[in-house]
């Protein structure tokens, strides 16, 4: 797999918002503005990439997978803080912030595959 510095910065924006979270369960809080906001960053993270993907394409790069399937991944992604936000505020209990931390960990799974898609497998 290639590292390139959109993975990169998924994985450390993803890794921070994840131990932000799992550090607020086991103190037992409730969901609060830090914990909402670090997943904000990862939303706001996959916006950016959104756009940035969007420039790449349109200036003539190359997907080497499927690019459904790499649209397919960022929708998906994009859609997974939305989905913890809406469950931490629907549910104020401190279980919501480990919600929030697998939205972390699972946005940079999901950039793994996509940066697979992009430059295919090794």
């Amino acid at each position: 797999m290639v590292l390139d510095g959109w993975f990169v910065a998924g994985l450390v924006i993803g890794l921070i918002s994840t131990g932000i979270c799992v550090l607020a369960a086991a103190l037992k809080k409730v969901p609060n503005d830090v914990t909402l906001l670090s997943v904000a960053a990862v939303e706001l993270f996959l916006l950016v990439y959104l756009v940035g993907s969007l420039l790449r394409v349109g200036g003539g790069e190359q997907l080497a997978g499927e690019p459904w399937e790499f649209w397919a991944y960022l929708v998906t992604a994009l859609a997974l803080p939305i989905a913890g936000f809406y469950w931490a505020l629907l549910e104020r209990s401190f279980w919501s912030n480990y919600v929030l931390a697998a939205v972390g960990v699972t946005v940079i799974v999901m950039m793994a595959r996509m940066a697979q898609i992009w430059y295919g497998h090794p």
